[in-house]
């Protein structure tokens, strides 16, 4: 099977051959498919299914059909979130209100964690989930991503743009480096709050699991053990095609 994440900015794909789960190729979009994209699978031998999720622009995963079409007469599977799912229940009243991602990594966190966890999926927009040991899901919030929270406050200020990323030092000694710092330190803070918040809950001490493109950047900001699982949302995937 060929497994792919249509996201809001980046697309994840893979191959999944019996219980294995091939390497994860991660493509910026831009609202089409990408070249890269179509010269990868140019390549590959033809894919018995094409399962697919979609949480970006529709349009992303027209066009994507369209190419699985016409390279292996194939059109892609498109999952939908499930209110029930083995023991896994989600919060919301409406299920279609729960990104597919995120119940995606739900899923997979669910299938390989016997005890709480709480997910963070740090992408155009950070994503938090709260799955108790059982399956009930207890929701979650949703905050602006890194670039996304940056971005939003120096259009509204005349701070000046910084590229470099802050270290680890608590707070930063300059303006540019304060906003950079303070949207990693904005969204760990919320991790750890959460985190204990679960905590509380389970009556034990959950598992953290950051996922998403920008999972690697936070690490510095954490302070609280962490598993780092980059591709949570297509073992998910590979889960559910699979059942």
């Amino acid at each position: 099977m060929l497994l792919l994440d249509i996201g809001n900015t980046n697309l994840r794909w893979a191959i999944q051959d019996g219980a294995r789960l091939g390497e994860v190729r991660i493509l910026r979009h831009g609202g089409a498919v990408p070249l890269d994209l179509l010269a990868d699978w140019e390549r590959l031998d033809p894919p018995r299914r094409v399962v697919a999720s979609n949480v970006g622009d529709a349009a992303v995963a027209v066009a994507i059909a369209r190419v699985t079409h016409a390279y292996w007469d194939i059109a892609p599977e498109l999952v939908k979130t499930r209110s029930v799912y083995g023991d896994l229940r989600v919060a919301y009243a409406d299920p279609t209100r729960l990104g597919v991602d995120r119940w995606l990594a739900l899923v997979a966190a669910h299938r390989s964690i016997d005890t709480a966890v709480l997910i963070v999926d740090a992408g155009t927009a950070v994503t938090f989930d709260l799955l108790l040991a059982d399956g009930r899901h207890l929701g979650g919030l949703i905050l602006p991503g890194v670039e996304m929270m940056r971005t939003s406050l120096l259009a509204g200020t005349q701070i000046p743009r910084i590229d470099a990323e802050p270290t680890d030092e608590a707070w930063a000694t300059d303006t540019g480096r304060a906003v950079a710092a303070g949207s990693l330190q904005g969204i760990a803070a919320l991790t750890s709050r959460l985190f204990d918040r679960l905590a509380v809950e389970a009556g034990a001490t959950p598992r953290l699991v950051l996922t998403g493109g920008d999972a690697e950047r936070l690490i510095p900001a954490m302070d609280r053990p962490f598993d780092l699982i980059p591709d949570l949302v297509l073992r998910g995937l590979a889960e559910v095609a699979g059942s």
